[in-house]
């Protein structure tokens, strides 16, 4: 199964990710922002722009998925903002109908609570993810509205109890704060 986790930037999509991963006998994430920065590394600098923009890009991420889809007895968990419609169907629906199961959660948040949560790991509200909040709401808005889950007030406990109950899927033990702040921090260096 294939659960992809999409919203703004800042939202927390990598730490439900990563917080799914280890309360799941088997699952792995996932990232295809991985192959968007070999892409920007490989491509000078004139040509650079949003690797999302790229075909090349959106080929690569569905043929990894589906590779991993179809080799790998667990959940793939993708945590990645995807909010081109036209993307997303390139993506998503070119998976789903390929016959492997998909789910897609989008995580939301008020613009005000994305920039408080960006600010705390570091990011003002000039960074590239806050000038993207605006942008990433529209084009999630146009996405299935069953999939959206409001994440105002949620502890992070209840996001990932939230996304794993729409997924179907039952959880192990809780994960310690630790290992979240871990994640959090790879994240903002971009590991």
């Amino acid at each position: 199964m294939l659960l992809w986790i999409n919203g703004p930037f800042g939202v927390g999509k990598t730490q439900a990710a990563y917080a799914l991963a280890r309360r799941l006998p088997r699952a792995f994430v996932c990232d295809p922002e991985q192959l968007g920065f070999g892409l920007s590394r490989m491509t000078p600098p004139e040509l650079r722009g949003d690797f999302q923009d790229i075909p090349l890009w959106r080929e690569g991420v569905r043929r990894v998925l589906d590779r991993n889809l179809s080799h790998f007895d667990g959940v793939v968990i993708v945590p990645m903002t995807l909010v081109n419609p036209a993307y997303f169907d390139e993506i998503v629906g070119e998976l789903r109908r390929a016959g492997h199961p998909v789910c897609h959660v989008a995580l939301l948040a008020s613009r005000e609570t994305l920039r408080r949560r960006l600010r705390s790991r570091g990011e003002g509200g000039g960074s590239w993810g806050a000038a993207q909040i605006e942008r990433c709401l529209a084009g999630l808005a146009q996405l299935d509205p069953a999939d959206h889950l409001q994440t105002d007030g949620l502890t992070h406990e209840q996001v990932v109890g939230a996304v794993a109950q729409r997924a179907g899927l039952t959880l192990g033990p809780l994960q310690r704060r630790w290992e979240r702040l871990r994640v959090q921090l790879r994240a903002a260096r971009g590991d």
